[in-house]
């Protein structure tokens, strides 16, 4: 998803949510719940030592008196949210255990980005106290802006550190910092069409290995008498966001984050050039993917649903999504992607976390940070997965907390989809540096490698790096200097 993820671009829109993606996919609404639902000045940094009761996950016992201290937090739930009872019962408990902290719970504001929102109120003087939608792909930009509060302080003396997976704290910790608190996350993989294996005289369980085996595999999963083809490619405004993998899987990446903070483009390196064709061939000499190649995301997923791709891209939050437009678990296999050139096929991950305002009191980040803890403490998250579990509702298969396993959450899920999200989140990568602001460019080229056969690799991502490092880059680096 794209978070900037399956997140911010609205990528695998799960039955419930309340993870944001992709990716845009991200919603604006509560994201409170563990399932489906990166130049400027540096924020000042909290020096005072949190009190030793921000050790305590789930809050405070409610004991004390004193002044009361007032929040504001962009988590209110949707009106049709299926976990509205629960969220709202979640926040009746925390107040009663910390009867001096007043959260006032909103939605956010409406507007057509919800990232956009977020900075224009920031920028007025009008942004919540806390925040849980910060994406994987953007909180660098945030932290340079100065929206984000360093909160290592805080974390240093947080009991439960530990508890999280190390790849959560990846993208939120910055220049040995950490900024953002991690609320969800999913990791992307290889997901296909066992029955449609199957007919091809495939082996239902085993995906591709390499490249080579998309094309070989994908020739015999192509039926265009049944309007069937292999793997769905994305063309659309959101190009980059698939195309990255196969410049990883190539042993590549679109930026690289120097030493001083700048950015060089690599855009005309091999490893992307080469992907580039690889990605180019798929459409032109092997034609093994959809005719429609700048169709939408949603249409990909269609073409799921509907039998008619066999390959696509899967994240771990989404699952809901496939069974509820009426795919079978037990014929859907999920694994990590086919290697490229490099010998590997690393993984996606994305996600968002929650940040607190740099502008806010110390009072009110004391508290925010006491509000965060207790939203992600494990007592809170296994509250959401037993009421998912309870009424149905499909949870995310990856948790950010160590100590809180969704597999128990689960009682009609395939073990090896499971272990098949496992095995993708081991070697996972986040997206390239800038992506926020490099996509139109890197977008610009995919498509038209994908509608102009004749077209050259080479020269499409010369003049895409030549755009880029002229009209953001230049600007970028000589910000950060």
């Amino acid at each position: 998803m794209r978070s900037n993820s399956w997140l911010g671009r609205r990528m695998f829109i799960a039955v419930v949510l309340v993870f944001v993606l992709v990716i845009s996919a991200c919603s604006s609404g509560g994201g409170n719940s563990p399932s489906t639902s990166n130049g400027g000045t540096t924020p000042r940094a909290t020096n005072d030592k949190p009190d030793d009761t921000n050790k305590e996950p789930a809050g405070n016992s409610g004991e004390g008196s004193g002044p009361i201290v007032e929040l504001t937090v962009w988590d209110a739930p949707k009106p049709e949210d299926p976990q509205k009872s629960l969220t709202e019962e979640v926040f009746s408990e925390f107040e009663k255990q910390n009867p001096n902290i007043k959260v006032t719970h909103e939605l956010m504001p409406q507007g057509t980005n919800d990232r956009e929102v977020f900075v224009t109120a920031m920028a007025g003087g009008n942004g919540p106290d806390a925040y849980h939608a910060a994406h994987f792909p953007i909180i660098g930009d945030w932290v340079g802006q100065g929206l984000a509060l360093d909160l290592t302080s805080y974390w240093d003396s947080y009991a439960d550190k530990d508890q999280f997976i190390e790849s959560s704290l990846q993208a939120g910790t910055i220049d040995g910092k950490v900024y953002g608190f991690p609320n969800d996350m999913y990791v992307t993989g290889l997901l296909w069409n066992k029955k449609l294996f199957e007919a091809a005289g495939l082996d239902r369980n085993t995906p591709p290995a390499n490249w080579d085996e998309v094309i070989s595999f994908g020739k015999k999963l192509t039926n265009t008498d049944k309007k069937q083809y292999a793997l769905t490619l994305l063309g659309m405004e959101w190009a980059d966001w698939w195309f990255e993998y196969y410049v990883w899987q190539a042993g590549g990446d679109l930026t690289e984050l120097q030493a001083d903070g700048t950015v060089k483009l690599t855009f005309t390196d091999e490893p992307t050039v080469q992907a580039l064709q690889y990605y180019k061939d798929l459409k032109w000499t092997h034609k093994i993917v959809q005719n429609n190649v700048l169709q939408s995301y949603q249409d990909n997923m269609n073409d799921l649903f509907q039998g008619r791709a066999a390959m696509t891209n899967g994240a771990s939050g989404s699952f809901g999504e496939y069974a509820a437009n009426g795919l079978d678990l037990n014929d859907l296999g999920f694994a990590p992607y086919p290697a490229g050139p490099s010998g590997k096929g690393p993984s996606q991950i994305g996600g968002a976390y929650w940040i607190l305002n740099p502008k806010s009191s110390k009072e009110k980040q004391d508290a925010a940070w006491k509000y965060v803890t207790y939203m992600m403490s494990k007592e809170v998250r296994e509250k959401y997965y037993q009421f998912q579990m309870d009424n149905g509702i499909f949870p995310n298969l990856l948790s950010v907390r160590k100590d809180v396993d969704p597999g128990q959450y689960t009682t009609n899920v395939p073990q090896d989809l499971i272990d098949g999200v496992t095995k993708a989140a081991a070697e996972a990568r986040l997206e390239y540096y800038l992506k926020e602001r490099l996509t139109p460019y890197v977008v610009k080229a995919v498509q038209q490698a994908l509608t102009e056969e004749k077209s050259d690799v080479k020269v499409l991502l010369q003049k895409a790096q030549e755009a880029a490092q002229k009209e953001v880059i230049d600007a970028y680096n000589a910000s950060v200097k």
